[in-house]
């Protein structure tokens, strides 16, 4: 039987723990995307697999030589991939595309598979409110803005965008999820487009909504939840990897 099942993953951070904690993570990652071939037909990265991504000419970040590896051969399995860009590694370039054949996206995404019509996400900059977050992510995103971080090296440019990305997350800080304002703001537009699932990250809880015809999913992360989607004969699921015995 060929492999029919997507797959949806979100928010691994990879880069923003110690050695130790890292390298647990990391392994865990690896042992899922080594069991997709045989079972999945597509794996899309719903942004912030890495804590930081930034495309140099001629540098990548060793750290992450070995998730790049297993992604390039979780491709020579015959497993489409589709990396959509989160708020944390949006500076995608052609390196996923030409060295690993891993498409890019830019969401908003309409993914259309097994009867479903679904929208695509990472979340970021999606609820009202957060002006200053809208109005940096357009200066971050500017040409001129990756230009100019271009210039700096790797070994300059790499631990600054660490140290920035550790600040903001301990000034947000964390608290539980509101999940309705996520429906109406999020959901219920992507419903009145004509989708019947609308799926995002960003938000580092597992979270669905069922109702008739219509279906949200905010897909958790792979810091604390280890948590995916997968869609198998049209249903949508939400597991946790490894599945609990």
């Amino acid at each position: 039987m060929p492999a029919t099942s997507v797959f949806f993953v979100s928010d691994a951070h990879l880069g923003v723990d110690n050695a130790e904690r890292e390298g647990a993570r990391t392994a865990r990652l690896h042992d899922f995307l080594n069991s997709l071939p045989g079972r999945a037909s597509s794996l899309y990265i719903m942004g912030d697999l890495f804590d930081f991504w930034f495309e140099y000419r001629t540098a990548i970040p060793r750290r992450h030589f070995a998730t790049l590896v297993a992604l390039a051969k979780l491709r020579d399995a015959g497993v489409d991939i589709a990396y959509m860009n989160g708020n944390h590694d949006f500076w995608l370039g052609t390196f996923f595309r030409d060295s690993l054949g891993i498409r890019t996206l830019d969401g908003p995404v309409t993914l259309e598979a097994q009867g479903r019509r679904l929208w695509l996400h990472h979340g970021d900059g999606l609820v009202g409110g957060d002006l200053g977050y809208k109005i940096l992510k357009r200066i971050l995103r500017a040409r001129v803005s990756i230009a100019l971080y271009g210039l700096l090296h790797p070994d300059l440019g790499i631990p600054l965008a660490h140290a920035v990305s550790r600040w903001s997350r301990h000034s947000r800080g964390t608290g539980a999820l509101k999940p309705d304002p996520l429906w109406r703001e999020i959901a219920e537009p992507a419903f009145r487009a004509g989708h019947d699932a609308a799926l995002i990250g960003h938000f580092h809880h597992a979270y669905e909504r069922r109702e008739p015809g219509r279906e949200f999913f905010v897909l958790g992360d792979w810091i604390d939840r280890f948590t995916y989607l997968e869609l198998t004969d049209g249903r949508l699921e939400l597991k946790t990897w490894p599945a609990p015995a």
